[in-house]
């Protein structure tokens, strides 16, 4: 028995002398005491967006975004959204495309569109990783088409006004990404022309 009581003794010795590194530390924190909200798993369209994958990968697996990365292979943009980023992509539903007059997806996706197609889809784009506590009222946010978005704050939403006066509503905040972060929005949002 009291070899038992010596064996643990210098199990516990050895670890109490081992040095992990603050950053190691903190990492184990999170794992252990829960997820930072920006490491969270979320769940879009049924299913899982996992953080450690990029934004295409993401937005391929949700039934809820087939426009979107259809819109997006069209558009030739799915190797910039792969790249390393930081991006922030305000992320429309099959229902948002759904909302735009009969025939404009359709007439969006044909190769003589592909100009208009990529202009909209990069107003959608923020360059940077801007999570829901990030966007302040009134902020205006340049896009990688080079428009700027203004964000709206009020009782903890947050919408998106486009150039044109159209405005799109957050229902999906701060879905991490190894090359950013997506929120789900309700609305295609346009540019100015």
């Amino acid at each position: 028995m009291s070899k038992r009581i010596a064996l643990s003794a210098a199990v516990i010795a050895l670890a109490a002398s081992v040095q992990i590194p603050a950053h190691a530390e903190d990492k184990m924190m999170r794992n252990n005491a829960g997820m930072t909200k920006s490491d969270a798993t979320v769940m879009v369209g049924g299913a899982a967006m996992v953080p450690s994958k990029n934004i295409v990968e993401n937005a391929a697996a949700s039934k809820d975004h087939t426009t979107l990365v259809a819109a997006v292979k069209a558009a030739g943009l799915v190797g910039t959204l792969e790249g390393k980023g930081p991006f922030t992509v305000f992320a429309p539903t099959n229902a948002a495309f759904g909302k735009l007059p009969g025939g404009t997806v359709d007439n969006l996706l044909k190769p003589e569109n592909k100009a208009t197609l990529t202009k909209i889809l990069t107003y959608h784009v923020v360059p940077g990783k801007l999570e829901a506590a990030d966007l302040k009222d009134g902020q205006k946010l340049k896009t990688v088409e080079g428009d700027e978005l203004t964000v709206r704050t009020s009782g903890g939403k947050v919408t998106i006004t486009d150039a044109k006066g159209g405005s799109a509503t957050v229902a999906i905040a701060d879905v991490a990404q190894s090359n950013g972060v997506i929120h789900v929005i309700d609305t295609v949002l346009m540019p100015a022309s």
